[in-house]
Formats: structure tokens, sequence, C-alpha cells
């Protein structure tokens, strides 16, 4: 029984290291985008719109005390915008991913060590979390600025859908929908 102690004692030491290393990520579809007028530059890469800024805040708000240690986000302006508050508040670099490069985006993932924000979009986010290993995946209309899917790997994979929501103030103005 004594021999046993010692062994079981290191045996829940190693999971408890084991869980305390798992890693979870927290993937959203950037924040709504400003109107672009059709030829121009910003048509293809538009940044983000009063409401779209306003909900990148809320974001970092959300995220805060989340333990992000690495942010992924596309080549966009408008997903590096929705990325940046939370950047800025927690002095980390966003690393930009093509993206087209869904699997060095999910390889990188595989690899952080801690918590990870990636900023995709409508089409990049449900392949990224097929890629990752989630059994259900949720379509992201045009319209969806307010998903913010939490993703942890694992033997069961588990994803959880929340949503960011536009601040009040924003609402009230007509700047941004409520999520019903």
């Amino acid at each position: 029984m004594m021999k046993a102690r010692p062994l079981f004692i290191a045996l829940l030491a190693a999971s408890a290291q084991l869980v305390a290393a798992q890693s979870t990520f927290f993937l959203v579809r950037h924040a709504e985008k400003a109107e672009a007028a059709s030829g121009s530059q910003d048509a293809k890469d538009p940044a983000l719109s009063e409401a779209g800024r306003a909900r990148a805040e809320s974001l970092a708000t959300l995220l805060k005390d989340a333990g992000i240690s690495a942010i992924f986000a596309t080549e966009f302006k408008r997903t590096q915008q929705t990325a940046e508050p939370l950047a800025h508040a927690g002095s980390l670099a966003v690393e930009v991913i093509p993206a087209k490069e869904t699997a060095g985006l999910v390889s990188k993932l595989k690899e952080t060590q801690g918590n990870a924000l990636v900023v995709g979009h409508s089409n990049t986010i449900p392949d990224i979390l097929k890629a990752l290993g989630a059994t259900v995946v949720y379509s992201i209309d045009e319209g969806d600025y307010d998903d913010l899917f939490v993703f942890v790997p694992g033997a069961t994979p588990q994803l959880i859908r929340l949503h960011v929501p536009a601040p009040a103030n924003l609402q009230k103005a007509g700047l941004a929908a409520p999520h019903d």
C-alpha cells in the first residue's frame, strides 16, 4: 500500500500538469467592416466600421483574462484590426497567416503553448474548426459578426459557441444589431 501511494501521487501530479497544459482556442470572424466604394482600394480590403471597432473592444474586454498567449489573423485589415485591442492590452504581436493557409495555421495552433485567439472570415473559421477536429461545425452567415467559438482539443474535443455582444450604445444608434 505504501509503495502504491507515491506512484498514485506521481500519476495525479502528471495528470494535473497535462490538464494545465491544455490549450484553448478562441475563434472569431472579424468584426463589422466599413462600406467601401466599389472599385476603390478599400473594396477588397476594408477597414472596420465604427461598430466593428466597438465590437473589437468588446472582444478584448471579454477575453482579457482568458490567458491568451498567441493571436493569429489573416492578411486583411479587418481581421488584424479586430485582434488589435486584445493584442495591445496583452502586449502581444498579431501573427499574420494568409487566409488560404488553413493547414499552416492549424499546425501553428497545435504547437501553441497556452491559449490562442484566431480572427478569420465567415468562410475560413468553419474550415479551421473542422481541421482542428471539431465534430460539429457551424456555418457563419455574411451578416454574423458576433460568433465566438471556444475550442478545446483533445481525445474528446469540445466546441462551445458563444456571442460577443455589440456595445449597447451602438445598438441604440442602429449601428449594430443585437443578437437574437
